[in-house]
């Protein structure tokens, strides 16, 4: 998986790595080349009046050191580039990905698991391919040119090049298959610290309020030294590798001056070549530590690379159509569910059951129900954040199947159970609904939906800062600049999944009368668990357990749903139900 995924990445790239292939291969030659010259000096000897001999061959060395110089420079300059431009590629073909997935794609993942996934998986491989363009490259460059001017000193002394290299590459692949599967189970440790610590910086204020601080302490205690504990073990292969590294280098330096020294003394062998000979050996060998170096890179890369590949790899459960229609402007605004039934992947029973329902312009429909009953689940099939599994949802006149995504929820104004509001200004969250609105369109969006007051009071206006989640509002505020933000937008379809549950009872009936004029020409969706919210719908929906059990007016359902009877006797005296 990372191979092909560094393949297909780095293909832009190629001119780059071109040029760190280049001069990492004349970087290494010069250092080649600068053994031999030693070993010249040593055996020639220099005597009195060699100044003109010392003058060249010290200017050759300088000359040659100075071209390794610049040649590794550039070559890390080039890879850094290579590798920085493809961290920036994978990050965007990550999010531009998870953009494209439905609810389904995203809670299969999780939230955490992505963030990692971008961040920190993404930055794992990138540290990978700048490694690999400054060591990877010259590494075998190096040992291959070592081995060929080893040779050229002296093929006596090839016996130990032969031994050394395969015991140094046998006692590294041991230790790299054994880190693999310690640094895949790394990843998910991480993940699952993300997951808790996510959920502790966001439900803060529920963990103060109910004093659970100790327990969740403990819970990212828990996840902290299962994480601690993999990355311990992890690392103990990771200690041993430079010491077996070593040990062999150590031992075949040993080696090389010990039967080295033996075919000097006997002639066999220059004390110059000698030297070249171990200074190949010391550089092939480092070559070999270079690698080393990186390869306890690879496996965590590896499996960061499968994590991503896995991301990248994954479609959409709602694909577009490959030939999307347009709705036909006589039917805008009109919504219809026929005979619709959906169900999670692997759920044993469908949430929603054989569920009709339609809703015209200037109508509203309301959808009222138990918890779990399938409420938002029958709102969100609208929009298509899930597809149904069986029966037809259409838009204008038209299955949401066949139409552009983009242009289906151009025409929808959703606001969602749980207003969220991003960090910026209200200005900007505004224009999350309409991008080139202008002050006029927000502030008579403010005003529809009950929150021009509470903003014209903050000193800002339409400036005033708004922190990440809407943080520094409150509940009924963030419900009231969400349902703004699709009022701006002037949508054909408006559907509010419980979006009135954080107001109080004058500010939502306001609100109802506010949302009749201005949504004249669009179909209104309201799922309430308030039957005050829902007692002037033009038609209201009764679900239990994902089935239809009543369908009428207040009035209507009043006298025949006995399933709505109990829902509005619990809440309202049986004068106020027939008001």
């Amino acid at each position: 998986m990372l191979l092909s995924l560094l393949r297909e990445r780095l293909a832009p790239y190629r001119h780059l790595l071109g040029a760190v292939v280049a001069l990492q291969f004349v970087s290494v030659l010069a250092m080649l080349y600068l053994p031999s010259l030693n070993a010249d000096i040593i055996d020639r000897g220099i005597a009195d009046g060699d100044t003109d001999y010392i003058l060249r061959i010290g200017g050759v060395m300088l000359a040659v050191s100075l071209i390794q110089i610049a040649c590794s420079v550039g070559a890390v300059w080039f890879g850094a580039r290579s590798a920085m431009s493809l961290g920036r590629d994978l990050r965007a073909a990550v999010f531009g990905r998870v953009g494209t997935f439905s609810t389904r794609e995203v809670q299969q993942f999780g939230a955490p698991s992505l963030i990692t996934r971008s961040t920190n998986d993404v930055q794992q491989v990138q540290m990978l391919v700048l490694m690999a363009c400054t060591i990877a490259v010259s590494a075998p460059i190096m040992m291959v040119g070592g081995v060929v001017m080893a040779l050229r000193q002296d093929v006596g002394l090839g016996w130990i090049l032969a031994v050394v290299v395969p015991v140094l590459f046998l006692t590294v692949g041991f230790v790299v298959s054994r880190m693999v599967p310690n640094f895949r189970q790394m990843q998910g440790r991480i993940d699952e610290v993300n997951r808790v610590l996510r959920e502790q910086i966001t439900g803060i204020r529920v963990v103060r309020a109910f004093t659970r601080e100790p327990y969740e302490a403990q819970r990212f205690g828990v996840a902290n030294d299962q994480l601690t504990e993999v990355a311990v073990r992890a690392g103990r292969w990771m200690a041993t590798m430079f010491p077996l590294v070593m040990l062999v280098v150590n031992v075949s330096s040993v080696g090389v001056i010990w039967f080295g020294g033996h075919r000097v003394d006997s002639g066999q062998m220059q004390v110059g070549a000698l030297t070249a000979f171990l200074s190949y050996l010391m550089q092939i060998l480092m070559s070999v530590m270079m690698a080393t170096f990186m390869l306890m890179q690879v496996p965590r890369a590896a499996v960061c690379g499968d994590r991503i590949g896995e991301v990248l790899g994954t479609s959409t459960s709602v694909a577009p159509p490959e030939e999307p229609l347009a709705p036909a402007p006589a039917e805008r605004g009109y919504l219809d569910l026929e005979h619709v039934t959906f169900a999670y992947p692997g759920a044993d029973e469908p949430v929603l059951h054989d569920v009709s329902l339609s809703g015209r312009p200037g109508q509203t429909v309301a959808v009222i129900g138990s918890t779990g009953a399938g409420k938002s689940t029958l709102v969100n099939l609208v929009p298509r954040l899930f597809d149904v599994t069986d029966g037809v949802v259409s838009v204008g006149g038209l299955d949401v199947r066949r139409q552009d995504p983009e242009l289906l929820w151009s025409r929808i104004g959703l606001v969602p159970q749980r207003a969220y509001l991003f960090s910026g200004t209200v200005r900007d969250n505004l224009r999350y609904g309409k991008a080139d609105a202008t002050d006029e369109e927000m502030w008579q969006a403010l005003e529809t939906a009950q929150a021009r007051d509470f903003v014209e009071a903050l000193p800002e206006g339409l400036d005033a800062p708004v922190a990440q989640g809407g943080g520094n509002f409150s509940g009924g505020q963030r419900q009231r600049l969400a349902i703004a933000r699709a009022l701006i937008r002037r949508p054909d379809v408006y559907l509010f999944d419980d979006s009135f549950s954080a107001l109080d009872l004058a500010t939502d009936a306001r609100l109802r009368a506010a949302l009749r004029p201005a949504t004249t020409e669009a179909t209104v969706v309201i799922v309430a668990q308030r039957v005050s919210t829902i007692m002037d719908a033009d038609q209201i929906l009764v679900l239990e357990d994902g089935r239809v059990v009543g369908h009428g007016t207040h009035r209507e359902l009043l006298e025949g749903c006995e399933t709505y009877q109990e829902i509005v006797s619990s809440q309202m005296s049986a004068e106020e139900a027939t008001v």
